[in-house]
């Protein structure tokens, strides 16, 4: 993989990719700490110095990279970008409108995009609104600080603000297509990657201060040990044979080639931590809104608030493994594989075509998904495990939503970048 990293660099038409996208990280990482106009910058880098963030607040501060509690102008981050994605990908499976578009081809993925975009800016408005309504109370968004984060509440203020942050997403997802287009990788995921990464130094810094330089020396074991991990499964997955029957066509033969249908470990990716983490905090945010003192806001906040809770670790695990079976049942279709299988003549060996090859499809994905489960929700509790053992924060750097993001991105782009070495390989051949 270095020496692929090398042969980028000598290739010029590779290294001006290279070099742009790490201009469009730089640009974006600036954007992430420019305050919006309106947020008193002291209060808040005083706040944060003093109170440890977590929560869904927390969660959505991953993603943009510390963006959000700052109330920058990147505050919101990507994370519209994929909530509305994921609602557009879920959508698919509802709206027969919208899987006519998904089999259209590039002119239906062209269309799907584009509703994306629209949802996005929306969505962009309500998060953007949502935030400074609560930030413009003092102690809402971070909790434990009193002083005044938003000074000036007029409403003329208010939507300068929103309208602010609403164009830092739109300019969010400008950068993102930019560094697809004419950079290496996928932007948006590219971003995502930048905005964690971001959280690296300065969260293994404070162990390292905090717990001294065993307990960091340890954590930085356990790293190595858990990105190998998950390297190691992300590249895990089954592979089963398919071959095509020869046709004649005319005097030109077709077919009697030999493939296979690769199934992943984890075919679910990072969605279900995603929307486990999303939906376990619920509960403490409608607590911390309704700043209720009955006996089921004590028990939430007693059970769902602190991450070290047996009750809190369980329910987590559960809601991983639901949503990872969940997530692949609307992603991968068997039915719609074996009939386009048959359609072109391929057939799996000893299996006959149509209906069998379905259930043998949906046989061998439910098993292949079990352990892909438990090993995303094992990945997940490793913070919880941080949090008992150093006092870490829900944002423990080597577990979770956290490195699996940093591990997959990272894997794609360096194969996306083998991928096009070995294009112009095959190009100065012919030659």
């Amino acid at each position: 993989m270095l020496s692929a990293f090398a042969m980028a660099f000598r290739t010029p038409d590779l290294r001006r990719k290279i070099f742009f996208t790490l201009s469009i990280m730089a640009l974006f990482r600036f954007g992430s700490v420019v305050p919006t106009p309106g947020v008193s910058y002291s209060n808040v880098q005083q706040c944060l110095s003093t109170v440890e963030s977590g929560g869904l607040f927390g969660l959505i501060n991953l993603f943009s990279g510390g963006a959000l509690l700052q109330l920058s102008v990147f505050a919101l981050g990507i994370m519209p970008y994929i909530t509305s994605s994921i609602i557009i990908q879920l959508l698919t499976v509802v709206i027969p409108r919208f899987e006519t578009l998904k089999n259209e081809g590039q002119s239906g993925t062209a269309k799907l995009t584009q509703y994306t975009r629209y949802l996005t800016i929306g969505l962009a408005i309500l998060q953007s609104t949502g935030l400074i309504a609560v930030a413009r109370t003092p102690g809402r968004l971070i909790a434990g600080c009193d002083l005044a984060i938003i000074p000036d509440t007029s409403w003329s203020r208010i939507v300068t603000m929103i309208f602010v942050m609403t164009a830092g997403t739109s300019v969010i997802m400008w950068l993102g297509e930019l560094i697809t287009d004419r950079g290496v990788g996928n932007g948006m995921s590219i971003l995502i990657f930048t905005s964690i990464a971001a959280g690296f130094p300065s969260q293994l810094w404070s162990i390292k201060l905090q717990k001294g330089l065993f307990a960091f020396s340890f954590v930085m074991a356990v790293g190595v040990l858990v990105v190998a991990a998950v390297v190691f499964v992300e590249q895990a997955q089954r592979r089963i044979p398919v071959q095509y029957a020869k046709r004649m066509v005319g005097r030109q033969s077709y077919g009697g080639t030999s493939t296979y249908i690769p199934i992943k470990v984890n075919q679910a990716g990072v969605i279900p931590v995603i929307f486990a983490s999303s939906l376990l905090y619920i509960p403490s945010l409608i607590v911390n809104f309704t700043n209720s003192q009955s006996a089921w806001a004590i028990w939430i906040s007693r059970n769902f608030v602190n991450g070290d809770n047996i009750i809190y670790v369980l329910t987590y695990a559960g809601l991983i493994i639901f949503f990872t079976y969940f997530y692949v049942a609307i992603t991968f279709n068997p039915d719609e594989v074996a009939d386009n299988m048959k359609k072109y003549g391929g057939f799996i060996p000893g299996i006959r075509a149509g209906r069998p090859t379905s259930e043998y499809l949906q046989y061998v994905l439910s098993r292949i998904t079990a352990p892909g489960s438990l090993y995303l929700a094992l990945v997940a509790v490793i913070p919880i495990g941080a949090l008992v053992l150093f006092g870490a924060t829900q944002n423990f750097p080597f577990g979770g939503t956290a490195i699996l993001i940093v591990v997959g991105v990272g894997l794609d782009t360096a194969k996306q970048i083998e991928s096009q070495l070995q294009q112009r390989s095959y190009e100065g051949f012919l030659k």
